[in-house]
């Protein structure tokens, strides 16, 4: 049998442990990251916001959980009530609450885990409806810098208010390599007053200046419907915008049609909406998970999805689309660990074991087949596809309670390259049974074991 030689594959949780590398945009390949030490980097996490009930234990939880099964990345909010360290005044920072994030970084080495924290997620000052999203310390009444939320974000006062905010945090967490990057705000075209872009373009740079060893970048709200379009393009074409993030959910209540339908569909489509705008950088499907319409809340059917269906559609869709890694799930808590689906980040991993993306420099493309919808990445030494059962969906099996049928003896045409023919080798990856089995290929044909829902096919050359 020939000598197969094997990637290096994206970093594990073990091997980052203690880990001095930092994540950047690959020099190889932009759409794609790795560590400053050359070595892949795909990030297999979800968003953490903060801890449950101010339980620091149950967090580390979490964290634990997460790593045992591959994942080395976490989205945590800096203005969350547990760690935003300006909450009694404006422009004063709480040493007690820095030490929780001091223990939150300390907690990231030790689980082999990157964070990216975002730094801020207020959208009034208190002239909105909703009190949750208040901020009001940062009001002139309350010996803040603005008048409004819009002066707030337009005014020099304000902005040179946050710009030392920043400063404050690159003091204490700069040069840090367990920080995969900054972000600004969360969704932050949600704010109903002041220009977000314009905001934006003057703290990037900020960013770039106070942690030029970290990544840097912004988000907006949930891509749900046709108008966003052109604020979600601008976002993209920002210089100093390393990562181009792209929130998107299951959603009813959304104008877009495209919400309403099968997971895998409507965040695979989310990635291609940001690739058509031509940006050659990292995308990633940040935000992501099913919520009732116009989310007002959680996915009911979130109780029924034992087996994760919707976890999984948004692990592997995204990636498969020609995303820089798995989508990233929002609702931690209520779904995920309620429903104790943290395999499923094991299994993603597992699917791309010994991949170095930015080798082999993907490239996407979609194959026909009666039954199965197949998403294919050919690269330079490796084909990997990714076939979904068409007639398994979040409305079959959650709503309607239909079980997954199984696919019995099919076979899927990736168009081999001719060149490839000769001397490949062939394999299958189950994600639902964590199974790897070798395939063969008849006609230009992969043979597909017996499987549901879903199956991941491997080729590699020599």
């Amino acid at each position: 049998m020939a000598a197969w030689s094997v990637a290096p594959g994206p970093v594990s949780a073990a091997e980052a442990a203690g880990e001095r590398a930092f994540v950047r945009v690959s020099p190889r390949d932009s759409r794609y990251f790795e560590l400053s030490d050359g070595r892949a980097y795909i990030p297999i996490g979800l968003n953490i916001v903060g801890p449950p009930r101010g339980d620091f234990d149950g967090m580390e939880a979490w964290f634990r959980k997460l790593s045992a099964n591959g994942g080395n990345y976490v989205r945590v909010w800096l203005g969350s009530s547990y760690f935003d360290v300006e909450h009694a005044r404006s422009g004063q920072y709480d040493p007690e609450r820095a030490e929780r994030i001091d223990r939150l970084l300390a907690m990231a080495r030790k689980y082999g885990i990157r964070l990216k924290l975002c730094v801020e997620s207020f959208r009034h000052l208190g002239e909105g409806k909703k009190s949750v999203f208040a901020k009001a310390l940062h009001h002139v009444s309350q010996g803040g810098p603005a008048e409004s939320t819009a002066d707030f974000f337009n005014g020099g006062r304000g902005r040179e208010q946050f710009k030392q905010k920043l400063a404050w945090f690159a003091r204490r967490y700069g040069s840090d390599p367990t920080v995969f990057g900054w972000e600004l705000w969360n969704e932050m075209d949600a704010i109903q007053a002041g220009d977000w872009k314009a905001w934006t373009t003057v703290m990037l740079p900020e960013l770039h200046r106070l942690f030029p060893q970290n990544l840097a970048m912004q988000s907006l709200g949930s891509y749900d419907n046709i108008s966003k379009r052109k604020r979600y393009e601008d976002l993209c074409r920002l210089e100093g915008n390393d990562v181009l993030q792209v929130h998107r959910y299951l959603d009813l209540g959304a104008s877009w049609e495209i919400c309403h339908g099968p997971v895998d569909l409507l965040t695979a489509d989310a990635v291609g909406e940001l690739l058509a705008f031509g940006v050659r950088k990292p995308v990633l499907l940040a935000e992501s998970g099913a919520v009732e319409p116009q989310h007002s809340g959680p996915l009911k059917l979130y109780e029924k999805d034992q087996a994760g269906i919707i976890l999984h559609d948004v692990l592997f869709a995204p990636f498969f689309r020609g995303a820089a890694g798995p989508g990233h799930i929002w609702h931690w808590d209520v779904y995920v660990d309620r429903q104790d689906l943290w395999r499923h980040f094991g299994r993603f991993a597992q699917a791309v074991q010994g991949i170095d993306p930015p080798a082999e420099g993907f490239e996407f493309r979609q194959v026909e087949h009666p039954r199965l919808r197949v998403l294919v990445l050919q690269g330079r030494h490796t084909l990997l596809a990714w076939c979904r059962d068409r007639q398994n969906t979040w409305q079959s099996e959650l709503a309607e309670d239909r079980p997954p049928e199984k696919i019995l003896g099919a076979a899927v045409d990736l168009g081999i390259p001719a060149d490839w023919r000769a001397d490949v080798r062939v394999s299958t990856y189950d994600p639902w049974t964590d199974r790897r089995s070798e395939a063969t290929v008849a006609r230009g044909r992969v043979m597909l074991p017996d499987f549901s829902r879903s199956i991941v096919i491997s080729i590699q050359r020599r």
